[in-house]
This record gives C-alpha cells, sequence and structure tokens, in this order.
C-alpha cells in the first residue's frame, strides 16, 4: 500500500500546476523542458554559502528529496526533480518554497 502512495504523490505536474508554481516560487526558473527547477543563490561568502547549504541539506532529508546542486566560493546552484516521475512534481515545488523560505 504504502508504495502506490508514493507513486502518487510523485505524479508529474500538470500545465496548470506548473503554472502555479511558476508564479508562486520567485527566483525560481523552469528549465529542461519543464522537467527542473532551478535557482542560484549569491552570499557573502563560503562560510555563508556553505551554512546555507546545511541547512537545505536538513530540510532535504526530512522531506526524504535531495537536489542537484554546486557550490563556488559564495556561489550556490540548486536545481530541483523528481528523477521517478521524469520531472516536476508537488515535492520538488514544496522543497523550493522550503529553501526559499531560508533566504
Amino acid at each position: 500500500m504504502l508504495q502506490v502512495e508514493e507513486a502518487e504523490m510523485a505524479d508529474k505536474l500538470k500545465p496548470d500546476e506548473l503554472a502555479a508554481a511558476r508564479s508562486k516560487l520567485r527566483g525560481w526558473t523552469i528549465e529542461n523542458g519543464e522537467t527542473q527547477l532551478k535557482r542560484s543563490f549569491k552570499f557573502k561568502d563560503f562560510s555563508e554559502a556553505f551554512g546555507f547549504m546545511s541547512r537545505v541539506a536538513l530540510l532535504a532529508d526530512k522531506a526524504d528529496h535531495h537536489p542537484d546542486w554546486s557550490n563556488s566560493y559564495n556561489k550556490v546552484e540548486i536545481v530541483l526533480s523528481t528523477h521517478d516521475a521524469g520531472g516536476l512534481t508537488q515535492k520538488d515545488v514544496d522543497l523550493a518554497g522550503k529553501i526559499s523560505a531560508l533566504v
């Protein structure tokens, strides 16, 4: 039964849901054929960027939904996608909202 519930939660967003996500998530872009949410963050220095990444890691782990990301000194780039759904799901939108609330 649990596997069925997880599969339902991983449904790709419909076009109207993508449009709602696009207007709700300021600073995030929907890219790669509407399969990824992407945002870049810039901080004062490496320590601040790393602290942000640590807070995101805790959120992601709690949500059991982990970003693809990169860090270069004071810059962090985050890409969200639900790989097993082949695109964006509500899990991506929810995590993006929580990440945005950190800054």
